[in-house]
């Protein structure tokens, strides 16, 4: 909700403009009648000195007085802006992450699975008005957040993800075919799945090009991403039963790139090779760009009126300034 300051009625302030010309013509004034000498009036100026010399107060109270009424029809007044995005319009993304072990692997910084968080945790934040959902899957696929538009909850359920948290192995298929169930009944103008994985499907019991044969019909997209960098890596070899460390060696990067151009064009996604979290980075980037959701809000306005407290303390100064001319000054002249 954003708060600002405005006018109703911004063209009474220029009505301030006769301030400083009330105050030139008094000035002037009481230097012309500075240069008339008048005989024999200092007799009566002692009289009821003290009291006059407040006479010339009145003038200010009688142009503070002004200003303020002048800024009262002004109509000054707060207004609230509260904005409302229609949902409606939005897309259902599935974000299906492989949580295998070889996600540790160092070729991203500072290793596949961290740079991945980052960059998911960006993706979710930039599309407000998008129902999004997280899978994780390894040899076995687990929802952790279906479709829904809280960001806290799947921001906190990507920073959470681990590796070893469920089975062994790598189930492309099972993983694509969770997202799949998740999206097939949808009513959004898109159904997307980025599926991102760093191996080879060698586990489960849907084939992947089952899975994208079924996305297809569904007509939901999916865009893969084959993360891992050219060449050789530093992979988790194994883990000390002591002390839990994981030790790393360098092992050759396999990732099958055809299955998931396959899956990618069978459904008419795309798919992109992240080498680095840099390109990680801009593959996502290039998804936002590709799918655009209608991004139409409700803006709400909410006046407060402040006139009255111009109006009320001007009120009050033009009363008081007539009562001293009237009653008090009146008295002694």
């Amino acid at each position: 909700m954003n708060t600002n300051l405005e006018f109703g009625h911004p063209w009474f302030l220029v009505l301030l403009l006769i301030i400083p010309v009330f105050i030139f013509l008094r000035y002037k004034n009481k230097i012309r009648s500075k240069a008339i000498a008048i005989p024999n009036l200092s007799v009566f100026a002692v009289k009821n000195r003290g009291i006059g010399f407040f006479r010339p107060v009145l003038f200010w109270l009688r142009l503070v007085a002004i200003t303020l009424l002048i800024l009262a029809l002004a109509r000054p007044r707060v207004v609230d802006v509260s904005q409302v995005l229609q949902r409606e319009k939005g897309i259902d993304i599935m974000l299906t992450v492989d949580i295998s072990l070889s996600m540790l692997a160092r070729d991203l910084d500072p290793d596949r699975l961290t740079a991945l968080k980052g960059v998911a945790e960006k993706f979710a934040l930039e599309r407000p008005v998008d129902r999004i959902g997280l899978i994780a899957y390894s040899g076995e696929a687990l929802t952790l957040v279906p479709l829904a538009v809280d960001r806290d909850i799947l921001i906190q359920q990507i920073k959470n993800l681990k590796t070893q948290t469920l089975e062994g192995g790598t189930a492309i298929g099972v993983g694509l075919a969770t997202a799949v169930n998740h999206l097939k009944d949808s009513k959004a103008k898109s159904k997307i799945i980025i599926l991102m994985t760093d191996g080879v499907n060698n586990d489960g019991f849907v084939e992947p090009t089952v899975s994208a044969d079924i996305a297809a019909e569904e007509g939901i997209k999916v865009y893969t991403i084959g993360i891992g960098s050219n060449g050789l890596a530093l992979f988790p070899s194994n883990q000390d039963p002591y002390t839990g460390e994981i030790q790393f060696e360098k092992q050759k990067v396999e990732i099958d790139e055809e299955l998931l151009k396959y899956i990618a064009k069978r459904t008419g996604g795309e798919y992109f090779r992240a080498t680095n979290t840099q390109s990680l980075q801009d593959i996502y980037d290039n998804i936002n760009l590709l799918e655009k959701s209608d991004i139409n809000d409700l803006k709400y306005y909410n006046y407060t009126e402040k006139y009255r407290i111009f109006f009320i303390p001007a009120v009050i100064l033009l009363l008081l300034e007539l009562l001293v001319r009237g009653f008090i000054f009146r008295s002694i002249n």
